[in-house]
């Protein structure tokens, strides 16, 4: 044989139909591999969309709302337009999210005495979620009446939390909530509605 003669290895029939298997199986993992790397991509940027724009994630930092909520505690809101006395609602405040509970709506008077009872509109209310009752830090006129558009809130730790009842945070707009909490997501042990 001479240099200008080469021998051209021709696959056989089997070898030819296993390579081309190959081929196809490398080519359909690709595929399967780049559609689903692309769906977690749309369902993580549609988890964060739902998240920011309907349902807000946040945890808890500090002991203001003990017992009802403890540090940590991962919570999901719902936005809303509508709140009502009791409710547990987030808000900006000073670059920092809170989170308080309604105690007065716009209009109503608003009394603590020097125990710590809280009044509103004349009616002492039934506070089952706090551990005890105090006055906690309040440099507010009483009684005090919640302005159009806004919502008295209050810590269910009277003691430490600054909520309303100082000047340094007053009652909080409607347009600075970020949503009513609905449910308690960690820990798990104590998932569910608060």
């Amino acid at each position: 044989m001479t240099d200008n003669e080469k021998i051209i290895d021709i696959p056989s029939s089997e070898q030819f139909a296993k390579e081309l298997k190959r081929l196809r199986h490398k080519q359909a993992f690709s595929k399967n591999f780049r559609n689903t790397v692309g769906a977690i991509i749309v369902l993580a940027a549609l988890a964060v969309i739902i998240s920011s724009a309907f349902l807000p994630v946040f945890r808890v930092t500090g002991s203001s709302m003990s017992p009802t909520l403890a540090n940590d505690d991962v919570v999901l809101c719902i936005r809303t337009s509508h709140y009502k006395r009791g409710d547990i609602v987030a808000f900006h405040y000073n670059n920092k999210v809170l989170l308080k509970r309604v105690i007065g709506l716009p209009g109503d008077i608003i009394e603590i005495s020097d125990d710590g009872t809280v009044t509103v509109n004349g009616e002492e209310q039934d506070e089952d979620y706090i551990t005890g009752k105090a006055l906690g830090e309040c440099d507010i006129v009483m009684p005090y009446k919640v302005p159009e558009n806004r919502l008295f809130v209050m810590g269910d730790h009277r003691a430490v939390s600054i909520d309303s009842r100082s000047t340094a945070v007053g009652c909080v707009a409607y347009e600075n909530v970020l949503g009513k909490v609905l449910l308690r997501v960690l820990p798990i042990k104590d998932f569910g509605k608060v």
